[in-house]
Protein backbone atom coordinates (compact mmCIF):
# COMPACT_ATOMS: atom_id res chain seq x y z
CA UNK A 1 0.00 0.00 0.00
CA UNK A 2 2.99 2.13 0.72
CA UNK A 3 4.37 1.62 -2.55
CA UNK A 4 0.70 2.27 -3.69
CA UNK A 5 0.78 5.63 -2.44
CA UNK A 6 4.17 6.57 -3.41
CA UNK A 7 3.00 5.97 -7.34
CA UNK A 8 0.15 8.07 -6.30
CA UNK A 9 2.12 11.06 -5.69
CA UNK A 10 4.57 10.95 -8.51
CA UNK A 11 1.53 10.27 -10.86
CA UNK A 12 -0.21 12.86 -9.75
CA UNK A 13 2.24 15.54 -11.50
CA UNK A 14 0.86 13.85 -14.72
CA UNK A 15 -2.54 15.46 -14.47
CA UNK A 16 -4.46 18.59 -13.94
CA UNK A 17 -4.85 18.77 -9.97
CA UNK A 18 -7.40 21.47 -9.53
CA UNK A 19 -9.73 23.11 -12.37
CA UNK A 20 -12.28 26.26 -12.68
CA UNK A 21 -14.88 25.59 -14.97
CA UNK A 22 -17.03 29.50 -16.25
CA UNK A 23 -19.98 28.92 -18.31
CA UNK A 24 -22.15 31.29 -19.49
CA UNK A 25 -24.78 32.01 -22.54
CA UNK A 26 -21.91 33.59 -24.97
CA UNK A 27 -20.05 30.37 -24.13
CA UNK A 28 -22.15 26.99 -24.06
CA UNK A 29 -19.44 24.86 -23.76
CA UNK A 30 -18.24 26.75 -20.98
CA UNK A 31 -14.34 27.97 -20.28
CA UNK A 32 -11.78 25.81 -17.86
CA UNK A 33 -8.78 26.97 -16.24
CA UNK A 34 -6.43 23.53 -15.67
CA UNK A 35 -3.91 23.68 -12.64
CA UNK A 36 -1.31 21.50 -12.91
CA UNK A 37 1.51 21.13 -10.37
CA UNK A 38 4.02 23.11 -12.44
CA UNK A 39 1.39 25.76 -14.87
CA UNK A 40 -1.49 26.61 -15.68
CA UNK A 41 -3.23 25.14 -18.64
CA UNK A 42 -6.65 25.33 -20.39
CA UNK A 43 -8.76 28.22 -21.75
CA UNK A 44 -5.98 31.03 -20.15
CA UNK A 45 -5.79 33.32 -23.12
CA UNK A 46 -9.43 33.66 -23.44
CA UNK A 47 -10.21 33.76 -19.66
CA UNK A 48 -7.46 36.57 -19.70
CA UNK A 49 -8.78 38.90 -22.44
CA UNK A 50 -12.69 38.45 -20.72
CA UNK A 51 -10.65 39.25 -17.19
CA UNK A 52 -9.45 42.40 -18.54
CA UNK A 53 -12.58 44.15 -19.39
CA UNK A 54 -13.51 43.42 -15.61
CA UNK A 55 -10.33 44.87 -14.30
CA UNK A 56 -8.44 41.09 -12.90
CA UNK A 57 -4.48 40.84 -13.42
CA UNK A 58 -3.83 38.70 -16.15
CA UNK A 59 -2.53 35.16 -15.25
CA UNK A 60 0.38 33.57 -15.93
CA UNK A 61 2.41 30.49 -14.64
CA UNK A 62 5.49 32.25 -13.73
CA UNK A 63 4.10 34.80 -11.64
CA UNK A 64 3.18 32.28 -9.29
CA UNK A 65 5.63 30.13 -7.05
CA UNK A 66 3.77 27.47 -6.42
CA UNK A 67 4.63 26.11 -9.54
CA UNK A 68 8.24 25.93 -9.02
CA UNK A 69 8.13 24.00 -5.61
CA UNK A 70 5.20 21.73 -6.04
CA UNK A 71 6.31 19.01 -8.18
CA UNK A 72 8.87 19.08 -5.45
CA UNK A 73 6.63 18.01 -2.85
CA UNK A 74 4.91 15.54 -4.55
CA UNK A 75 8.16 13.75 -5.55
CA UNK A 76 9.16 14.58 -1.86
CA UNK A 77 6.09 12.38 -0.68
CA UNK A 78 5.90 9.68 -3.25
CA UNK A 79 10.00 9.21 -1.97
CA UNK A 80 9.00 9.63 1.48
CA UNK A 81 6.58 6.82 1.25
CA UNK A 82 8.18 4.14 -0.60
CA UNK A 83 11.27 4.96 1.70
CA UNK A 84 9.06 4.04 4.18
CA UNK A 85 8.87 0.40 2.95
CA UNK A 86 12.47 -0.01 4.02
CA UNK A 87 12.56 1.49 7.32
CA UNK A 88 9.33 -0.40 8.03
CA UNK A 89 8.86 2.72 11.19
CA UNK A 90 5.23 2.64 12.26
CA UNK A 91 5.87 6.21 13.60
CA UNK A 92 7.19 7.67 9.44
CA UNK A 93 3.56 6.69 8.88
CA UNK A 94 2.11 8.94 10.91
CA UNK A 95 4.55 11.72 9.97
CA UNK A 96 4.03 11.28 6.25
CA UNK A 97 0.20 11.68 6.91
CA UNK A 98 0.74 14.50 9.46
CA UNK A 99 2.70 16.57 6.65
CA UNK A 100 -0.05 15.48 3.97
CA UNK A 101 -2.60 16.93 5.97
CA UNK A 102 -0.48 19.81 6.74
CA UNK A 103 -0.01 20.15 3.12
CA UNK A 104 -3.58 20.32 2.24
CA UNK A 105 -4.27 22.66 5.21
CA UNK A 106 -1.46 25.36 3.19
CA UNK A 107 -2.96 24.45 0.03
CA UNK A 108 -6.39 25.07 0.34
CA UNK A 109 -5.49 28.65 2.22
CA UNK A 110 -2.96 29.51 -0.54
CA UNK A 111 -5.45 28.74 -3.05
CA UNK A 112 -7.75 31.02 -1.26
CA UNK A 113 -5.53 34.04 -1.03
CA UNK A 114 -5.08 33.38 -4.80
CA UNK A 115 -8.36 33.69 -5.53
CA UNK A 116 -9.34 36.54 -2.75
CA UNK A 117 -6.57 38.68 -4.59
CA UNK A 118 -7.82 38.11 -8.29
CA UNK A 119 -11.08 38.42 -7.08
CA UNK A 120 -11.07 41.58 -5.29
CA UNK A 121 -8.00 43.45 -6.37
CA UNK A 122 -9.50 45.18 -9.69
CA UNK A 123 -7.94 47.74 -11.92
CA UNK A 124 -10.25 50.95 -11.26
CA UNK A 125 -10.36 52.24 -14.95
CA UNK A 126 -11.47 49.00 -16.02
CA UNK A 127 -14.30 48.55 -18.54
CA UNK A 128 -16.60 47.44 -17.03
CA UNK A 129 -17.38 48.34 -13.43
CA UNK A 130 -19.76 47.15 -11.27
CA UNK A 131 -20.06 48.32 -7.61
CA UNK A 132 -19.64 46.80 -4.80
CA UNK A 133 -18.72 43.42 -7.12
CA UNK A 134 -15.84 41.20 -6.72
CA UNK A 135 -15.29 38.61 -8.97
CA UNK A 136 -13.58 35.41 -6.74
CA UNK A 137 -14.11 32.19 -7.67
CA UNK A 138 -15.06 29.54 -4.59
CA UNK A 139 -12.91 27.65 -2.84
CA UNK A 140 -14.64 24.70 -3.58
CA UNK A 141 -18.07 24.23 -5.19
CA UNK A 142 -20.51 26.78 -7.31
CA UNK A 143 -20.16 30.50 -7.23
CA UNK A 144 -22.44 32.75 -10.05
CA UNK A 145 -20.02 35.76 -11.17
CA UNK A 146 -22.69 38.26 -13.00
CA UNK A 147 -23.44 36.08 -15.69
CA UNK A 148 -21.02 33.41 -15.30
CA UNK A 149 -21.53 30.53 -13.48
CA UNK A 150 -18.13 28.98 -11.66
CA UNK A 151 -17.36 25.63 -10.93
CA UNK A 152 -14.00 24.78 -8.41
CA UNK A 153 -13.24 21.30 -8.51
CA UNK A 154 -10.45 18.75 -7.78
CA UNK A 155 -9.47 17.26 -11.38
CA UNK A 156 -7.66 13.77 -11.79
CA UNK A 157 -4.60 14.78 -10.10
CA UNK A 158 -6.76 16.28 -7.44
CA UNK A 159 -8.61 12.73 -6.85
CA UNK A 160 -5.51 10.83 -7.46
CA UNK A 161 -4.05 12.69 -4.34
CA UNK A 162 -7.03 11.97 -2.51
CA UNK A 163 -6.74 8.34 -3.03
CA UNK A 164 -3.35 8.67 -1.76
CA UNK A 165 -4.61 10.37 1.59
CA UNK A 166 -6.97 7.64 1.97
CA UNK A 167 -4.57 4.98 1.64
CA UNK A 168 -2.48 6.75 4.15
CA UNK A 169 -5.50 7.37 6.63
CA UNK A 170 -6.24 3.26 5.93
CA UNK A 171 -2.59 2.64 6.82
CA UNK A 172 -2.39 4.76 9.79
CA UNK A 173 -5.36 2.63 10.69
CA UNK A 174 -4.47 -0.50 10.37
CA UNK A 175 -1.06 -0.27 11.77
CA UNK A 176 -1.85 1.45 14.86
CA UNK A 177 -4.13 -1.62 15.88
CA UNK A 178 -7.56 1.14 15.28
CA UNK A 179 -8.85 -1.32 12.94
CA UNK A 180 -9.59 -4.28 16.42
CA UNK A 181 -13.37 -3.72 15.92
CA UNK A 182 -13.55 -5.15 12.53
CA UNK A 183 -14.05 -8.67 12.87
CA UNK A 184 -12.65 -9.64 9.69
CA UNK A 185 -8.93 -9.63 9.47
CA UNK A 186 -9.03 -8.95 5.60
CA UNK A 187 -11.55 -5.91 5.88
CA UNK A 188 -9.48 -3.63 6.29
CA UNK A 189 -7.66 -4.60 3.15
CA UNK A 190 -10.42 -4.96 0.90
CA UNK A 191 -11.57 -1.29 2.21
CA UNK A 192 -8.74 0.05 1.07
CA UNK A 193 -8.77 -1.80 -2.38
CA UNK A 194 -12.44 -0.59 -2.93
CA UNK A 195 -11.45 2.91 -2.30
CA UNK A 196 -8.53 2.86 -4.41
CA UNK A 197 -9.84 1.11 -7.41
CA UNK A 198 -13.09 3.58 -6.54
CA UNK A 199 -10.55 6.96 -6.85
CA UNK A 200 -8.53 6.14 -10.08
CA UNK A 201 -11.51 4.60 -11.83
CA UNK A 202 -12.96 7.50 -14.54
CA UNK A 203 -16.46 6.64 -14.87
CA UNK A 204 -17.37 8.08 -18.78
CA UNK A 205 -20.57 10.16 -17.98
CA UNK A 206 -23.51 8.40 -19.22
CA UNK A 207 -27.06 8.77 -20.82
CA UNK A 208 -29.26 11.51 -18.18
CA UNK A 209 -33.07 10.90 -18.68
CA UNK A 210 -34.67 13.59 -20.06
CA UNK A 211 -37.38 14.83 -17.52
CA UNK A 212 -40.59 15.62 -19.73
CA UNK A 213 -42.31 19.17 -18.63
CA UNK A 214 -39.39 20.10 -16.84
CA UNK A 215 -35.86 19.70 -19.18
CA UNK A 216 -36.01 22.44 -21.16
CA UNK A 217 -34.30 22.24 -25.25
CA UNK A 218 -31.15 23.74 -25.53
CA UNK A 219 -31.69 25.17 -28.53
CA UNK A 220 -35.43 26.14 -28.92
CA UNK A 221 -35.68 26.78 -24.84
CA UNK A 222 -39.28 25.06 -24.71
CA UNK A 223 -39.92 22.57 -22.17
CA UNK A 224 -39.35 18.93 -23.88
CA UNK A 225 -43.10 17.58 -23.91
CA UNK A 226 -43.42 14.47 -26.34
CA UNK A 227 -41.01 11.45 -25.22
CA UNK A 228 -41.12 10.31 -28.74
CA UNK A 229 -39.10 12.45 -30.36
CA UNK A 230 -36.47 13.90 -27.61
CA UNK A 231 -33.01 13.89 -27.62
CA UNK A 232 -29.18 14.55 -25.77
CA UNK A 233 -25.85 14.71 -26.41
CA UNK A 234 -22.60 14.39 -24.64
CA UNK A 235 -19.67 16.89 -25.49
CA UNK A 236 -16.25 15.84 -25.58
CA UNK A 237 -15.90 18.24 -22.36
CA UNK A 238 -18.62 15.86 -20.43
CA UNK A 239 -21.65 18.38 -20.93
CA UNK A 240 -25.12 17.54 -21.23
CA UNK A 241 -28.05 18.95 -23.68
CA UNK A 242 -31.23 18.02 -24.19
CA UNK A 243 -33.81 18.61 -26.96
CA UNK A 244 -37.13 18.25 -28.09
CA UNK A 245 -36.90 17.40 -31.48
CA UNK A 246 -34.01 15.84 -33.52
CA UNK A 247 -34.10 19.08 -35.87
CA UNK A 248 -32.64 21.50 -32.49
CA UNK A 249 -29.99 18.81 -31.68
CA UNK A 250 -28.23 19.29 -35.16
CA UNK A 251 -29.18 22.99 -35.35
CA UNK A 252 -27.71 23.46 -31.53
CA UNK A 253 -24.42 21.21 -33.31
CA UNK A 254 -24.35 23.14 -36.35
CA UNK A 255 -24.83 26.88 -34.59
CA UNK A 256 -22.27 26.60 -31.74
CA UNK A 257 -19.45 24.15 -33.70
CA UNK A 258 -20.04 21.73 -30.83
CA UNK A 259 -17.90 18.47 -30.37
CA UNK A 260 -20.33 15.67 -29.46
CA UNK A 261 -19.05 12.65 -27.80
CA UNK A 262 -22.10 10.53 -27.85
CA UNK A 263 -25.43 11.29 -29.76
CA UNK A 264 -28.61 9.49 -28.16
CA UNK A 265 -32.42 10.16 -29.31
CA UNK A 266 -35.76 8.70 -27.83
CA UNK A 267 -37.79 5.18 -29.61
CA UNK A 268 -40.49 6.40 -31.18
CA UNK A 269 -42.12 3.30 -30.21
CA UNK A 270 -41.54 3.62 -26.20
CA UNK A 271 -42.37 6.71 -24.35
CA UNK A 272 -39.32 8.80 -23.13
CA UNK A 273 -36.62 5.86 -24.03
CA UNK A 274 -33.36 7.00 -24.90
CA UNK A 275 -31.40 4.94 -27.15
CA UNK A 276 -27.95 5.12 -28.79
CA UNK A 277 -28.31 7.23 -32.17
CA UNK A 278 -25.78 5.96 -34.43
CA UNK A 279 -27.35 2.49 -33.83
CA UNK A 280 -30.59 3.10 -34.34
CA UNK A 281 -33.11 3.05 -37.63
CA UNK A 282 -35.02 5.83 -39.04
CA UNK A 283 -38.10 6.85 -40.37
CA UNK A 284 -38.94 10.37 -41.90
CA UNK A 285 -42.19 12.22 -43.37
CA UNK A 286 -45.04 11.03 -43.70
CA UNK A 287 -47.57 11.05 -41.00
CA UNK A 288 -44.52 11.52 -38.48
CA UNK A 289 -45.28 15.12 -36.85
CA UNK A 290 -42.58 16.28 -33.89
CA UNK A 291 -42.01 19.13 -31.86
CA UNK A 292 -40.16 21.47 -34.13
CA UNK A 293 -40.99 19.64 -37.42
CA UNK A 294 -37.74 17.56 -38.08
CA UNK A 295 -40.37 14.84 -38.40
CA UNK A 296 -37.84 12.19 -38.12
CA UNK A 297 -38.62 9.10 -35.66
CA UNK A 298 -36.19 6.40 -34.45
CA UNK A 299 -36.52 2.80 -33.35
CA UNK A 300 -33.80 0.27 -31.64
CA UNK A 301 -33.99 -2.40 -34.76
CA UNK A 302 -35.03 -3.05 -38.26
CA UNK A 303 -37.76 -4.87 -37.58
CA UNK A 304 -39.58 -1.88 -35.69
CA UNK A 305 -38.84 0.76 -38.30
CA UNK A 306 -40.30 -1.52 -40.80
CA UNK A 307 -43.38 -2.90 -39.11
CA UNK A 308 -43.98 1.17 -38.82
CA UNK A 309 -43.20 2.29 -42.55
CA UNK A 310 -46.31 2.05 -43.73
CA UNK A 311 -48.10 2.94 -40.91
CA UNK A 312 -46.52 6.16 -41.01
CA UNK A 313 -46.46 6.70 -44.60
CA UNK A 314 -42.87 7.35 -44.66
CA UNK A 315 -39.38 6.65 -45.90
CA UNK A 316 -36.62 5.19 -44.43
CA UNK A 317 -33.19 7.56 -43.36
CA UNK A 318 -29.96 6.88 -42.19
CA UNK A 319 -28.20 8.51 -39.44
CA UNK A 320 -25.85 9.97 -41.70
CA UNK A 321 -28.43 11.66 -43.39
CA UNK A 322 -29.87 12.75 -40.28
CA UNK A 323 -26.75 14.33 -38.71
CA UNK A 324 -26.71 16.56 -42.25
CA UNK A 325 -30.32 17.75 -41.79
Amino acid sequence: MLVIVGVLFFASLLFPMWQIELEAPQYPEGLVLKLHANKIGGDVEIINGLNHYIGMATLHTENFIEFKILPYIMIFFGMFSIGLVFLNKKKGVIVLFGLFVLFVILAAIDFYRWNYEYGHNLDPNAAIIVPGMAYQPPLIGYKQLLNFGAYSIPDSGGLILIGAGLLLFIIVFKEFNLSSKFKKKNKVALVALASFLMLLSCKEKEVEPIKLNVDQCAFCKMNIADGKFGSEIITTKGRIYKFDDISCLTGYVDENKTQVKSYFINQYNAENILIPAETAFYLKGGTISSPMRGNIAAFSSQEEATAFMDKLEATEINWKNVIKK
